[in-house]
């Protein structure tokens, strides 16, 4: 059986469980539309644009 992954209404990380992995709130939404990886947020200018400062699986738009 797959595992639901969520999106995190506070920092917009995608995570499978009870807690974001990157804030630690539990605020989230099972309805989001794409995710971008990044790997390197200091380089990265969509990093820059969504203000995305750690690494990660993050949604680009939640519901």
């Amino acid at each position: 059986m797959a595992k639901k992954l969520k999106a995190c209404l506070n920092c917009k990380t995608i995570y499978e469980g009870t807690k974001c992995t990157n804030c630690g709130e539990t605020p989230s939404s099972d309805t989001f539309r794409g995710f971008v990886e990044i790997f390197n947020p200091e380089k990265s200018e969509i990093a820059d644009k969504m203000k995305i400062h750690s690494k990660g699986k993050f949604a680009i738009k939640i519901k």
